[in-house]
C-alpha cells in the first residue's frame, strides 16, 4: 500500500490556498500544509477567517478533491512571542479541519520557552489539534533532541516532535540518531535532498533552508536511512521551496521523486 504523502506550502507559497489546494489534488497529493502565519517578517502567508467566503470555498474544495489539511505553518516562538496571539490562527485551522500546528523554538530563556510552547499546546488543543517542534540549526532549538526535550518539559500529550531532513542533516544529526527517541514523539517528516556541502555560516544555512533545497533523490542526504528509521504513524510531505519553475510543474516534479524514493526504499524491505 502506497503511504500517503503532503505537500508543504512552501512548495509554491505563492499560491493562495484555494488554488493550492486544487492543484495539490490534480497531482494527487492527499493533503496539504497551509501558511497561515507568517514564518519570518515579509514572508507571504493567508488569512482563512471562519464563515468568511473563503472558508467556505476551501471547505467545498477540500471535500470535492479529497484532500485534507494536516498541518498550519509557522510559528517561531521568541522572547516577544505572545501564544494568545494565535487565537484567530488556530480558529482557522480548526475549521480547516488542521490536525497539527508546527513551531520551532528560538527563546534564549529555557525555561520561558517551554512554558510558551505549552501554552500553545493548551491553546491547539482547544481547537482539536497537537503541536509539533521544528528543529533547525540556526534557533535556540536546534537540534532533534533539543525538540525531543522541550516536548518532554512541556508535559503536554498533544505535543510532538516534526524530523525535516535537512535540519537533520545540517544540525549534525543521523538517521540512526531517531532510535534513542520516543517513537510515539516523533508525529510528522518532510522530505527535502540537499548538496553533501554542509553550509559553514548561518547565513548559508538560512539561505540553504529557504530556497537550495533539492528534489528527493536528486542530493546526497540519507533520505533511505531515514524512512527506516521513522515510525510507521509518522506523516509524510515534501518540501522543496520553487526554484522558479511554474508552481504546478515543480509540485508534480517533487510528488514524482517523492514517489520514487518512498518506492526505492520500500522495494529494499
Amino acid at each position: 500500500m502506497t503511504k500517503p504523502l503532503g505537500i508543504a506550502h512552501f512548495i509554491a507559497l505563492d499560491m493562495g490556498p484555494l488554488p493550492f489546494v486544487e492543484m495539490a489534488a490534480r497531482i494527487g497529493y492527499a493533503a496539504v500544509g497551509l501558511r497561515l502565519h507568517p514564518a519570518f517578517p515579509g514572508s507571504p502567508f493567508y488569512e482563512i477567517p471562519p464563515g468568511s467566503p473563503l472558508m467556505r470555498s476551501m471547505l467545498g474544495a477540500l471535500k470535492a478533491c479529497g484532500v485534507t489539511v494536516y498541518d498550519i505553518e509557522f510559528v517561531v516562538i521568541n522572547a516577544a512571542f505572545d501564544p494568545i496571539g494565535l487565537k484567530p490562527v488556530l480558529d482557522s485551522a480548526a475549521g480547516l479541519g488542521a490536525k497539527r500546528l508546527s513551531v520551532c523554538g528560538d527563546d534564549p530563556e529555557q525555561a520561558r520557552l517551554v512554558d510558551k510552547f505549552a501554552a500553545v499546546c493548551d491553546l491547539a488543543a482547544s481547537a482539536g489539534m497537537g503541536v509539533d517542534i521544528e528543529n533547525m540549526p540556526w534557533r535556540r532549538i536546534g537540534t532533534l533532541q533539543a525538540a525531543v526535550d522541550l516536548v518532554q518539559r512541556a508535559g503536554r500529550s498533544n505535543a510532538g516532535v516534526l524530523v525535516d531532513a535537512l535540519h537533520v542533516s545540517r544540525s549534525g544529526g543521523d538517521p540512526e540518531d531517531l532510535r534513542a527517541l520516543p517513537r510515539h514523539v516523533i508525529r510528522s517528516a518532510q522530505l527535502c535532498d540537499a548538496s553533501a556541502v554542509r553550509p559553514t555560516t548561518t547565513e548559508e544555512l538560512i539561505k540553504e533552508a529557504r530556497g537550495g533545497r533539492l528534489l528527493p533523490g536528486e542530493g546526497s542526504l540519507p533520505l533511505g536511512r531515514l524512512l527506516a528509521e521513522l515510525p510507521d504513524h509518522a506523516v509524510l510531505s515534501v518540501e522543496v521551496p520553487n526554484p522558479g519553475l511554474p508552481p504546478e510543474i515543480h509540485a508534480q516534479r517533487a510528488f514524482d521523486a517523492t514517489r520514487r524514493l518512498l518506492s526505492s526504499v520500500a522495494g529494499a524491505r
